[in-house]
Order: C-alpha cells, then sequence, then structure tokens
C-alpha cells in the first residue's frame, strides 16, 4: 500500500463499516469483543495509526490539558504556575498529574490519558523518544524544557546551551579562569547546558573542568567535595544544584552561577546569580501548541537570560 492507510482500508480488510471502525477505535459501545479484534488485528497489519486530531474535533471537547511534571523540581512549579493563566486565556484548564519518588512518570502520564485530556504537556520528560512518539500517536503532546527528537511531539525549551556560554561569560568577565562545571548527570538539559560550558571555555583558551554532580542540592552538595583547590569560579547544572553548592562551599571564596531563576534562587538569604528560562514564555507557546489542531510538529527554542545576583564576585 502505497498511501498512509485509513480508516476505509481498514474496514475493507476486516469486512466491516466504516462506521462500526470508528467506534472500535474511538472505545464506545457498538462492537463485539470478536469484531474490536478483528478490526485491530486488521490495523496491526495495514499499520494503522488514528489521527487523533480528527478525533478530537469528532468528539465532545473537555477543555482539559494535562500537565505531567516533576514534584522534585522547583523550576516545574514555577512552570505549572505560569501555565494556569495561559490556559485559561485559551478557555482551557489543567489537569495536573505528579512524579515522584514512588510515583514513576509513566503512572503520572497515564493518569493524565484516564481523566480524557485534550492534550498534554510534559515538563522536562525522561522517557525515551520512541516512548514519547508512541504516545504522540494516540494523543497530542507538548514537551517544555528538553531538547528532543520523537515523531509527533511538539518542543519548547531553553537554548540551553547558549545558556550555559552566557554563564560562562559573566564569570570570564569577572575575572576567573579556574571554572567548573558542575553537570546534571542524565538530566534533561544536562549534555546541552555541558556542550555550551565546554564550548565557551575552550573559546577562552581555557580547559574545561566537568565534575560529575545532577539536579538536586544533595547532588551540589556532594560536588561541592569534588572541587579542586585552584577553582573560583562554578556554573551548576540548575539552581538546586547551585543551592546546594552554596551551602557546601560557604566560608570559601567561590562564585556560583545556577540555571533556570526558579524561585528558591531569589530569597533574600540565597540572591543566587542563575540563568534565567522564561517560565512566562515557555508556557504560552506550550500551550499555544498544544491546542493547534493542524500543521506539523514544531520545535521553538527561547533565548536564557543572565540574572546578576549576589553569588558571583570579581576576583
Amino acid at each position: 500500500m502505497n498511501h498512509r492507510p485509513t480508516m476505509e482500508d481498514v474496514a475493507a480488510r476486516a469486512g466491516v463499516s466504516r462506521a462500526l471502525v470508528s467506534i472500535v477505535y474511538r472505545d464506545v459501545p457498538g462492537a463485539s469483543d470478536e469484531t474490536r479484534a478483528r478490526v485491530f488485528a486488521a490495523g496491526d497489519e495495514l499499520g494503522y495509526r488514528p489521527d487523533h486530531r480528527a478525533r478530537l474535533l469528532g468528539r465532545q471537547r473537555t477543555r482539559l490539558i494535562g500537565v505531567a511534571f516533576d514534584v522534585g523540581q522547583p523550576f516545574h512549579g514555577d512552570l505549572v504556575e505560569a501555565l494556569y493563566p495561559a490556559a485559561e486565556a485559551l478557555g482551557y484548564d489543567l489537569t495536573l498529574s505528579a512524579v515522584t519518588g514512588s510515583r514513576r512518570e509513566a503512572v503520572a502520564i497515564q493518569s493524565l490519558l484516564d481523566y480524557r485530556c485534550e492534550s498534554l504537556v510534559l515538563l522536562a520528560p525522561t522517557a525515551p523518544p520512541s516512548v514519547l512518539a508512541a504516545l504522540a500517536e494516540a494523543q497530542p503532546a507538548v514537551v517544555i524544557a528538553r531538547k528532543v527528537r520523537a515523531a509527533g511531539v511538539q518542543v519548547v525549551r531553553t537554548d540551553d546551551a547558549a545558556g550555559s556560554r552566557l554563564a560562562v561569560e559573566h564569570l570570564l568577565s569577572l575575572g576567573h579562569t579556574r571554572i567548573a562545571h558542575v553537570d546534571g548527570a542524565r538530566a534533561p538539559g544536562a549534555a546541552e547546558r555541558r556542550t555550551g560550558y565546554t564550548q565557551a571555555m575552550r573559546r577562552a583558551g581555557l580547559e574545561p573542568l566537568v565534575i560529575a554532580g545532577g539536579p538536586t542540592e544533595s547532588a551540589g552538595a556532594a560536588a561541592a567535595r569534588e572541587l579542586p583547590s585552584g577553582v573560583t569560579a562554578v556554573a551548576a547544572f540548575n539552581d538546586a544544584c547551585g543551592i546546594g553548592l552554596l551551602h557546601a562551599l560557604r566560608g570559601r571564596d567561590v562564585s556560583i552561577i545556577g540555571y533556570d531563576d526558579s524561585t528558591p534562587s531569589r530569597l533574600e538569604h540565597i540572591q543566587l546569580t542563575t540563568i534565567a528560562q522564561n517560565a512566562d514564555r515557555l508556557a504560552a507557546a506550550a500551550l499555544g501548541l498544544a491546542i493547534c489542531e493542524d500543521g506539523p510538529p514544531q520545535e521553538v527554542i527561547t533565548d536564557p537570560d543572565l540574572v546578576v545576583r549576589a553569588t558571583t564576585r570579581s576576583l
């Protein structure tokens, strides 16, 4: 078959009407178990994939956008806060499902599917691209804050490599040359931020120093113990990591810059210099893609900004 299989093709292969095929794929009453099995078998043989956007237009609208987020990531809270007014402005509401230490991402996403959300917005998901692509075949999906190539998945993210370059350039402007980067291990965005740091250091004729870390305060505190004595500045993977470094290195004259501009970074007793991801801009772009019913998947990349506070100083 040279064209993309249609519902009519499945009906012909299964020997049933198109209306019956529609009933089966919409999972509504009206077809026997034997008929359902025959229709699904025919669809699998043909490689048929239901058009979820067309299906959405043909059913009662729920006006719900499902959001999966990691409860342990402060910036995810900022994104959720920004998503609410963006959704309200478009006439939608949000349904939230949290990823926690005891609740896997797959469970959080399935919960949103059970709520019949019209689209899903996934905040820095960790699922492989193949899993995200399979999800997008059944439900419109937008990923925020992760660079990912997955068929059918829309992406909204900050230019993380550019953000890390901004961090290094700021520290260089203050006279620092022994600048380390505490990376984010396998967290979304870690590879891009590590690349941006390395490129900026080499462009300045300096040797990069990457220290294993992670996206939490405890990871930052652990990385502080591995920091060579000659280092005068550190670019952390994110704000939580930076705050962990800040507490662990208290008493040492080391400049620290985070990433995200999350709410904790702005607290009076922290005042962390950071690279800002604009939560309002990311949320508005993601909601715009989530409700779009036409056109190919898009990748929207926003620019980061430097926010200077108290944790970076001149040598």
